[in-house]
């Protein structure tokens, strides 16, 4: 089986070596802290945790995967991720978590059984892949709803960012249309239930730009038409059919 970008993991991998976790998440700047912020809300927006069995697929230094475990109080939580290097940070964040633990294995093939999980949670995961449809389709395999946040491919500054920006291009960024992602959901044989449009805030901006962003948003992400082409990302809760 083909696994995901060598290069692309090699690079997160190189991150966590520099920094002691990602740049977006340790000594993170305003901006990244917000708009995390922002996208863990907007999670337990679509759905409650409490309770639940879930798996974070593509958890990366486990920032994300030990800031939802906290707000949203699972029963268990199980986070994987294909660098070995982010997955040795996520365990040193564990602390007294008893239900939580990470693991390296590729979004592709976990070994996990059929069913083994309520919810599966990708963040920021399918724009990473080469085989985002594949990973979707072991997510459903695992869970039968997902929780699944990724850049909003609507937006033209993700896209000239993706283009120019040179971390963008580093970690092989490429944002998808939501239509697009909707379209991966209904031929795996589920359906998109709720969808968000969210986040103004740059991850890596000036202070006083982000404060900017941050005061606007709660506005935009009210406006229809304007959130799907301005929000920098769309996020949305799938179910299967059982």
């Amino acid at each position: 089986m083909k696994q995901p970008l060598e290069r692309n993991i090699a690079s997160f991998d190189r991150d966590v070596a520099r920094n002691s976790g990602y740049m977006y998440t340790t000594n993170a700047r305003l901006s990244s802290e917000l708009a995390n912020r922002r996208l863990t809300a907007a999670t337990l927006d679509l759905v409650d945790l409490d309770g639940k069995r879930v798996v974070d697929i593509g958890c990366g230094d486990g920032s994300y995967t030990v800031d939802l475990f906290d707000h949203g109080h699972p029963a268990m939580m199980q986070g994987i991720d294909p660098a070995s290097e982010a997955v040795d940070s996520a365990q040193n964040k564990i602390g007294p978590r008893s239900n939580l633990d990470f693991a390296a294995h590729s979004a592709y093939q976990i070994p996990a059984a059929d069913n083994s999980f309520d919810v599966a949670h990708l963040r920021g995961v399918l724009h990473h892949l080469d085989r985002p449809v594949d990973a979707l389709r072991e997510a459903f395999r695992l869970a039968p709803a997902l929780v699944v946040i990724e850049p909003n491919g609507y937006n033209p500054v993700v896209k000239l960012l993706e283009r120019f920006s040179a971390y963008h291009v580093d970690h092989d960024e490429k944002s998808y249309a939501p239509r697009q992602l909707e379209r991966w959901v209904n031929e795996l044989g589920g359906q998109v239930v709720q969808r968000q449009w969210v986040g103004l805030v740059p991850f890596f901006c000036p202070d006083w730009f982000a404060r900017a962003m941050k005061g606007i948003e709660p506005a935009v992400e009210k406006t229809p038409l304007l959130r799907s082409f301005t929000c920098g990302v769309y996020a949305f809760l799938a179910r299967r059919e059982s």
